[in-house]
């Protein structure tokens, strides 16, 4: 099929799906034409399987296929969402395997935490006759719907407001992998502990393809090379999804709380060459949580939390890349002493401080790239701030990011100097583990302005200053006893 045949399709699924009462926004549209594209594209797998070898089990067993239960015949039954509802869901829910990566298990995981919101028996009909169309079994018909779908995905970071922590700009996460350059030669595993939509696993994924040479080569890369982590229901669908799109036919994906294990029961077989990640940040774990961390070092912060979890999950010689937001970079107390054992004991070599209009329009926080990895303690530190591109006040969704305006970056990478945007800092000049430093070069320019143009800085300079000043009550917060 080809890939406006393939767009008509998903176009007219989202066109019915503004119709039904019971979804109001692409929050709601995108997950529910996904669990029903995972459940075709789940059975165009089995049905391909079957046919290569005439023992394969199924795992999704009668009358739960999507071939027996979206039959003509059985569409025009009006009890259809009821079917769904009470016996297709709560079915796929209860599957059971044998360890947490079976695929039983993923589907099991996928349902348990997941609804049908379709109340419209004849929309629900005509959307799976559409997606009916769909075939699942040519490489060149899935690699078109993969990209398709990372398209809708990026859409729904568009409409998704406080969810947007589901999607990070793939420029950036190009950026990042590019960076870290994980290698298939050299047996690396790779892990996002927040895998969210499977951003960061599928951009290595696509990085390592081209290193492979031999089908041993191939099925190591996709069975035994990337792993993720993801708490949440929703994202974790989307995640699985991206990845079966991407012919990962059994994803690595875990669904749980990466905090939940005490971080001192991490063995070294679950640790890993590689961890890229962009943790939540912004919000507050539950407080039973911080007791899995360290002692002296227990926050419900969690981007701190998660620093703490990579530090103890990363092998010797491992690499990482992490997004932060800045309030962790310069707060005291708990997060300096985090960042003391992270300078003490890893090798922070780098930090990409990225324009606070990154991840408009649900946040502005400003935000960090950190590079570390795990050959001994820091030295020294070189920062890089990324600029915005000429004529560019800031990043939108009509001039989003991409991934050309890292080019400065990749090419200084490769032979760190200092420039207007780079400078150097010896970790014997940083005081009490503040890592917020600023860039010695960056001198205001002197404009001639009109006094609205003024007012105008003014005021938004006021909002940055009460912006940071929140955040620092924050950490104050959650750091301090009260």
């Amino acid at each position: 099929m080809d890939a406006q045949s393939l767009r008509s399709i998903i176009k007219s699924c989202r066109d019915l799906m503004r119709k039904d009462e019971g979804l109001s926004s692409d929050i709601d549209r995108l997950p529910q034409l996904s669990w029903m594209l995972f459940l075709k594209c789940f059975d165009d797998h089995e049905t391909k399987q079957k046919q290569k070898n005439k023992n394969y089990q199924e795992v999704i067993p009668k009358p739960y296929r999507w071939r027996d239960w979206t039959r003509p015949e059985q569409l025009k039954d009006s009890h259809l969402i009821k079917f769904v509802n009470d016996e297709l869901f709560p079915k796929l829910a209860s599957l059971n395997g044998n360890t947490v990566n079976t695929q039983k298990q993923h589907i099991s995981s996928i349902f348990k935490g997941f609804s049908n919101r379709i109340e419209s028996h004849k929309i629900l009909q005509e959307i799976i006759s559409q997606i009916d169309k769909i075939s699942f079994v040519s490489t060149d018909d899935i690699h078109t719907m993969a990209k398709l779908y990372e398209d809708m995905l990026i859409e729904m970071k568009d409409a998704a407001g406080q969810n947007g922590e589901f999607y990070t700009p793939r420029p950036v996460i190009r950026f990042i992998v590019d960076t870290i350059k994980p290698s298939l030669k050299k047996g690396e595993r790779i892990l996002d502990p927040a895998c969210g939509t499977g951003g960061f696993l599928v951009e290595s994924l696509e990085f390592m393809a081209k290193d492979v040479k031999s089908p041993q080569e191939k099925r190591r890369l996709y069975q035994d090379t990337l792993f993720g982590f993801e708490k949440k229901p929703l994202p974790y669908l989307l995640g699985m999804m991206n990845l079966l799109l991407h012919e990962i036919e059994d994803p690595n994906i875990t669904r749980i709380n990466t905090l939940s294990k005490p971080v001192s029961q991490i063995k070294s077989d679950e640790q890993f060459d590689i961890i890229i990640t962009n943790p939540p940040f912004g919000g507050e774990e539950e407080s039973h949580i911080s007791k899995n961390l360290p002692d002296g070092m227990q926050t419900n912060d969690t981007a701190l939390a998660f620093l703490i979890y990579i530090m103890h999950t990363l092998k010797k010689n491992g690499r990482c890349g992490i997004i932060l937001p800045n309030g962790p970079m310069f707060a005291s107390g708990i997060a300096a002493k985090i960042k003391e054992k992270l300078l003490k004991e890893f090798n922070l070599h780098t930090i990409i401080r990225l324009p606070n209009s990154i991840f408009s329009p649900y946040t502005g926080i400003a935000t960090n790239i950190l590079f570390f990895d795990k050959t001994g303690p820091t030295k020294e530190i070189w920062y890089y701030q990324m600029k915005l591109k000429k004529g560019i006040k800031a990043y939108s969704k009509t001039k989003p990011i991409s991934y050309e305006d890292f080019t400065p970056m990749l090419k200084w990478i490769k032979n760190k100097k200092k420039n207007e945007n780079a400078w150097k800092v010896e970790v014997n000049e940083i005081k009490d583990y503040n890592l917020d430093i600023k860039n010695p070069n960056d001198v205001e320019e002197k404009n001639d302005l009109a006094p609205h143009e003024l007012i105008e800085n003014i005021l938004k300079d006021e909002e940055k200053t009460l912006e940071l000043l929140r955040e620092v009550k924050e950490l104050i917060r959650k750091e301090i006893p009260k």
